[in-house]
């Protein structure tokens, strides 16, 4: 039983700086600054769907509104890939 204020799972280890990496999309080269858990997530969604890194950045850039930066969009991508796993759904 839990009490009252304490966390169902315990805290990973956080990293606040964000690493920045090179992303090619459209052959173009590109830098992406991300933290360490996102990059980690992003790489374990695009290798469980059998997807190159760089080509699933790509469709990301696609989709994106051009008002949202690149790295928002990857992490707001692995938010809505794992809620989805979770069976959680969007509220309004």
């Amino acid at each position: 039983m839990r009490r009252r204020g304490q966390r169902p799972h315990p805290l990973p280890e956080m990293t606040a700086r964000p690493l920045k990496r090179s992303l090619t999309l459209q052959g173009h080269r590109t830098s992406v600054s991300l933290e360490d858990a996102f990059w980690q997530a992003f790489r374990e969604i695009a290798r469980a769907e059998g997807r190159a890194l760089n080509a699933l950045a790509a469709e990301i850039d696609a989709a994106r509104d051009p008002e949202t930066g690149l790295a928002s969009a990857i992490r707001l991508y692995v938010l809505a890939h794992y809620r989805a796993r979770a069976g959680e759904t969007r509220p309004n």
